[in-house]
């Protein structure tokens, strides 16, 4: 899936032409990904998922693996006036994207479903994805700290509009409230601003704690493959069955209609390098992975936000390859 797609990207620029890309890498990506699944498989029956494990799950990857990475990517990167620039040109097209995403799913709903009483669901789903949990390090494995740092950005971009225009949507609410600020200084969030901090100000922390932020950044991506493997032994062929038909529209508008959105922003902006990969990366996320924890603290379907984020990560495995081998072939990369 995203390693997959990381994959064809270290294996070729995108100006070469895609009989030279190396699917043999691809093949290991993909293979890699859904290996480390399978064991969160395994470990939903030796541990069924329950809510106590997995808040443990959660809390673990939110307030421990993912400030490690962000601050493991900017202590390797020295910051100038041109990655200054590219950081408030990513934070400002994912406040963008993102929106557009959301908007593109309640236009979409309203259409093709008028009268739907997941509207709220289905708008959030279909703009918001998994720019934390897969985003971050799998741009770092295959980006490099450059990469990590934007990405960690776009993360940013994407929290302010989950807890800001998606939590007014969930609580069907026109007002910005104190809350919703407080709920935006996560350890994430402070990561990334201690982080720019220290490398504006030129500062190199200890050895040894540039060490421990290297080695619990590298729980982030399996941790979160455990995850989501334990997420999918969590849906009842019932539950399954009841959400089917409600997830096509956020799957289409996620990881088809989004993804060529901001291939078209890119073309019109004419950007390159690893600001173009990283955005268009974050863009073909699947689905949030937390949506069903967001959703259950503001009384939506949580149920309908775990099993979109559960189809929406399997079809990606094969749809975001494929994506990029279309884009190659017709020379559109």
């Amino acid at each position: 899936m995203w390693t997959a797609f990381f994959g064809l990207i270290t294996a070729v620029d995108f100006t070469e032409d895609v009989d030279e890309v190396n699917y043999a890498i691809v093949f290991e990506s993909v293979l890699l990904i859904g290996m480390m699944i399978l064991v969160g498989v395994i470990l939903s029956y030796l541990n069924p998922l329950n809510e106590q494990n997995k808040q443990t799950y959660s809390m673990i990857i939110v307030n421990v693996a993912m400030p490690c990475i962000i601050l493991s990517s900017i202590f390797k990167v020295d910051i100038n006036q041109a990655m200054l620039r590219n950081i408030l040109i990513v934070f400002i097209l994912s406040l963008a994207i993102n929106l557009f995403g959301i908007g593109l799913g309640g236009l979409l709903v309203t259409l093709c479903s008028p009268g739907n009483s997941f509207r709220r669901e289905i708008s959030l789903l279909s703009g918001l994805g998994n720019t934390g949990f897969i985003g971050i390090p799998l741009c770092a494995t295959l980006l490099g700290p450059e990469g990590a740092m934007y990405a960690a950005i776009f993360d940013a971009g994407m929290d302010m509009v989950i807890w800001t225009v998606g939590v007014m949507i969930l609580q069907k609410s026109k007002s910005f409230s104190m809350s919703s600020i407080k709920s935006m200084v996560n350890m994430p969030t402070l990561a990334i601003g201690f982080g720019l901090i220290f490398a504006f100000a030129k500062y190199h922390p200890p050895h040894i704690f540039v060490s421990l932020t290297n080695q619990l950044a590298a729980l982030a991506s399996p941790l979160a493959m455990f995850y989501i493997g334990l997420l999918i032994m969590s849906i009842t062929k019932s539950q399954f069955q009841t959400a089917k038909s409600k997830i096509v529209i956020p799957v289409v508008s996620k990881l088809v209609i989004l993804p060529l959105f901001v291939l078209m922003v890119i073309k019109m902006m004419n950007m390159d390098g690893i600001v173009a990969e990283t955005l268009l990366i974050q863009a073909m996320m699947p689905v949030l992975t937390l949506a069903s924890i967001l959703f259950s603290r503001y009384g939506a379907n949580d149920k309908l936000g775990a099993i979109t984020t559960i189809i929406t990560t399997i079809i990606s495995m094969i749809s975001i390859p494929l994506f990029l081998y279309i884009l190659t072939r017709f020379h559109y990369l």
